[in-house]
């Protein structure tokens, strides 16, 4: 995947995870959603993991401790093409 299809797949992903906790939210008893949380948890975090892989740290502060890249080293966004 390109960066920005990775991008896109993980902020997909990452609107699954938040409606499906508001969703058990209301609903704590389902089992398939949780299950289904859970699934998708596991899957954003690979996706995450692999973009600061290739890419470098998606969040600062510690937050995506990564070897590759750095917010101090690497390109800001406007500087990207």
């Amino acid at each position: 995947m390109t960066e920005n299809e990775l991008l896109t797949r993980i902020s997909e992903v990452q609107f699954v995870c938040v409606e499906l906790n508001l969703y058990l939210d209301t609903h704590p008893q389902d089992a398939d959603a949780r299950s289904d949380y859970y699934s998708y948890s596991k899957l954003l975090g690979d996706l995450i993991a692999e973009y600061e892989n290739e890419y470098g740290p998606l969040m600062g502060f510690g937050h995506s401790p990564v070897s590759n890249g750095c917010w101090v080293c690497s390109d800001w966004p406007w500087e990207k093409e």
